[in-house]
C-alpha cells in the first residue's frame, strides 16, 4: 500500500525512499549497509520527533488520511463475523451508518459504525460519512432491538458531521439526533463507543451516547469542524489551523477534560501505515470494556452513563456566576 506522505513528513518520506534505493541494491559493500543501518534509525528518530510533536491541525490531517482504517477495515480485521442490517423501516437504507450483528471475542454485540469510503464510488454511495435522518434512525431501532435481547453495543464514530443539507433538514435531521441522545441514554445495555478517525458535532454525538467512550490516539472529537469554526470566528477557512487550537478537541486534550475514558495508541507513525497493528490495539480495548461492564443490571449500566456525561466539564462559581475551568 503506498501511503501519501502529509506535508510535516516529507523530511520522512524522503529518507524512506533513499533507505529503499540502497536496501534494493545487490551484493552490498560494508559502507553500504552501516548507511542503510543509519538511516533506519534517522527516519525512527525523525518519526518519533514529529508524531510525538503533533499539534491539533496536524493531528486534524491524521484523522483524515486517505489511506487511514475506516470502519469496513475494521470491521474486517476486528470482528470475526457481521450480518448487516438494512433500513429505518420509514424512509430508506442510509449507507453512511452500517449496522448489524457481530461477533467478537466469541462474544456476541450489535454493532454501528460511520463509514466514508476510500474511493469516489465508495464515498458517494456512504456519502461521506455525513448521515441523514433515516440513518440517525436505523442506527437506534438497531440498538434498541440489541437492549431488547441484552446484546452490547459497539459504535465506531468517524464523520466529518450528519448531512447539512436542505432535505435532510426537511426530514428532520435535528430532531432525530436528539431523540438519539435522549433514548441512547435509556438503552439498558453497555455502549461503547470509539472514535476511529473524525468525530464532528451532533452526527458524531448521534451514535456516541456511551457508558464507555474512547478514541484513537490522532483523531479528534468536537462540536464543530475546523475549517466550520474558523468560517464562524474568523470569516475564513485559511485560519483552520487556528481553529484547531482554540478547540482542544484531541485525545489528549478531551481525556484531560473527562470527554473519553482512554486514549488508544497507534501504531508508530499513525494507523495509516499500519492497519492491522491499529485494529490489534482496539480489539484489545474493546474487549477488556466489555468484560468491565459484563455482570452490571440495565439499572446500573443507565445510571453509570447518566453520572458519566453529567461529569463532564469542570466549573467554579465567581462572583459574575458560573465560569468554566480548562
Amino acid at each position: 500500500m503506498t501511503v501519501r506522505p502529509l506535508s510535516f513528513e516529507r523530511d520522512i518520506h524522503d529518507l524512506e525512499e533513499r533507505l529503499e534505493s540502497l536496501e534494493s541494491q545487490q551484493n552490498q559493500s560494508p559502507e553500504t549497509s552501516e548507511a542503510i543501518k543509519n538511516m533506519r534509525a534517522e527516519i525512527v528518530r525523525l518519526r518519533r520527533q514529529v508524531f510525538d510533536n503533533l499539534d491539533a491541525w496536524q493531528t486534524v490531517q491524521v484523522a483524515r488520511h486517505e489511506n487511514r482504517p475506516q470502519t469496513l477495515d475494521y470491521l474486517n480485521l476486528i470482528f470475526d463475523e457481521f450480518i448487516e442490517l438494512h433500513g429505518d423501516r420509514a424512509y430508506g437504507d442510509d449507507r453512511a451508518i452500517l449496522t448489524g450483528f457481530a461477533r467478537i471475542d466469541g462474544r456476541k454485540v450489535l454493532f454501528v459504525g460511520q463509514h466514508k469510503g476510500r474511493n469516489l464510488k465508495e464515498r458517494n454511495t456512504h456519502n461521506y460519512g455525513m448521515a441523514h435522518p433515516e440513518g440517525y434512525r436505523k442506527a437506534l431501532q438497531k440498538m434498541e432491538l440489541a437492549a431488547k435481547y441484552h446484546l452490547p453495543i459497539i459504535t465506531f464514530i468517524d464523520t466529518a458531521g450528519a448531512y447539512p443539507g436542505i432535505e435532510a433538514e426537511e426530514r428532520g435531521q435535528a430532531y432525530q439526533i436528539a431523540y438519539n441522545l435522549r433514548e441512547m441514554s435509556r438503552l439498558g445495555t453497555p455502549i461503547i463507543s470509539t472514535v476511529i478517525g473524525e468525530g464532528g458535532s451532533g452526527g458524531a454525538l448521534g451514535i456516541g451516547v456511551g457508558n464507555y467512550v474512547c478514541m484513537l490516539q490522532y483523531s479528534y472529537y468536537s462540536v464543530i469542524s475546523p475549517e466550520g469554526c474558523a468560517g464562524i470566528l474568523w470569516k475564513h477557512v485559511k485560519h483552520a489551523d487556528k481553529a484547531a487550537r482554540a478547540l482542544r478537541f484531541t485525545a489528549e486534550d478531551l481525556l484531560k477534560f473527562n470527554v473519553v475514558d482512554k486514549v488508544v495508541p497507534e501504531p508508530f507513525g499513525g494507523a495509516h501505515r499500519n492497519h492491522r497493528q491499529a485494529a490489534t490495539n482496539l480489539k484489545v480495548e474493546l474487549v477488556q470494556a466489555l468484560r468491565q461492564m459484563s455482570g452490571q443490571t440495565p439499572q446500573q449500566l443507565i445510571d453509570q452513563r447518566y453520572d458519566r456525561f453529567r461529569k463532564i466539564g469542570m466549573f467554579e462559581e465567581a462572583a459574575g456566576g458560573a465560569e468554566a475551568v480548562g
